[in-house]
């Protein structure tokens, strides 16, 4: 059998801007609003993570 990690790797956070890399012009979108998009998309994303890897564990351990 695989191992979790192997079969279902937990997402990784998107990397921050940094602080220099936005523009101060006032861009709709600017760039940290690509940031928190992709943040939300990261957090459903670990959070479905999250539930497939309790039901994993629920499903591998031994009945009491």
């Amino acid at each position: 059998m695989s191992s979790p990690v192997t079969d279902d790797p937990r997402p990784l956070p998107p990397e921050r801007p940094g602080d220099n890399e936005c523009c101060q012009s006032g861009c709709d979108p600017c760039i940290f609003d690509y940031y928190n998009d992709e943040m939300d998309r990261y957090r459903q994303e670990l959070k479905a993570w999250e539930a497939r890897q309790a039901a994993r564990a629920e499903a591998t351990s031994p009945s009491s």
